[in-house]
């Protein structure tokens, strides 16, 4: 099985190139890849599939209008809809293994069909579509209840505002919440405003626990930030791992930000077994 290893702003991913979709894909092979002692480490791992191969049904859906199909997985071997830094690094490698040409195309994933616009190198940037607006929602930490807004960007989220740095808030354990509201679990953003369409975020990701960056989770920190209403405006979301910008227009919405490849190698086979 040959592998890459990527990250957007340290948001990072095993990325399995498989485009006959010929791969076996277990949960407990995905868990076993991601973890960071005894595997590769990642905070999920993406199986680049061309959508009439990819044995899905919300590949099979859009096979006609992408090539591309971005099968995520989350670190524990969960299926996600989405993952906005996930996409970016995708396109990435396709572009980098001349499987797409630098431009503007569409992946197929989960959440929908997703927009990327791309050169030869460099920052990334995607159509994430039209953000949900869902109401309040709270989430119970270590530290303390949060009160935010629940947004969905093909995936939940939870986006709470915060008073103090980010740094020192606990995220040492899954956040609790009300399992009526969020029946597919949450990935929960705590956010501080530090200037004029700026802020600083931590995020916890159901399924990974606290990662460096959420794509998807800065996109729903943006609105949060904005207000529900959503004007438009372009949003500079600070993460443990870089920034990213999130763009709001009205009608839909855009992240941009870097997208890159550390390595590539061969898992050996006595490990696989």
């Amino acid at each position: 099985m040959r592998f890459l290893k990527g990250h957007g702003t340290e948001n990072d991913f095993v990325i399995l190139p498989d485009p006959d979709g010929s791969l076996d894909l277990s949960p407990a092979t995905v868990a076993a890849l991601c973890d960071r002692r005894a595997g590769i480490g990642a905070d999920g791992v993406l199986r680049v599939v061309r959508a009439k191969a990819a044995g899905d049904p919300a590949a099979e859906e859009f096979a006609g209008e992408a090539e591309w199909f971005m099968d995520y997985r989350n670190a524990d071997g969960s299926i996600a809809e989405m993952c906005g830094n996930g996409v970016r690094v995708f396109a990435r490698y396709l572009v980098d293994a001349g499987l797409a040409a630098p431009g503007e195309w569409d992946v197929a994933t989960r959440g929908g069909l997703k927009r990327v616009t791309l050169g030869p190198s460099g920052d990334v940037s995607v159509d994430m579509g039209p953000p949900v607006v869902q109401g309040e929602g709270r989430a119970r930490l270590a530290d303390g209840e949060y009160t935010g807004l629940r947004v969905s960007m093909g995936n939940p989220h939870l986006a709470c505002p915060v008073d103090r740095p980010v740094r020192d808030l606990d995220l040492t354990r899954a956040p609790d919440v009300d399992a009526a509201v969020f029946p597919e679990g949450v990935n929960v953003e705590l956010f501080r405003t530090v200037g004029e369409h700026h802020v600083e975020m931590r995020v916890y990701e159901r399924g990974s626990g606290e990662t460096r960056s959420c794509g998807t989770g800065s996109v729903a920190t943006a609105v949060a930030a904005a207000g529900p209403d959503m004007p438009p405006g372009r949003w500079l979301i600070d993460v443990p791992g870089g920034r990213v910008t999130v763009t709001l227009d009205g009608r839909t919405s855009h992240l941009s930000g870097p997208a890159v490849l550390v390595a590539e190698g061969e898992l050996r086979d006595d490990w696989l077994r």
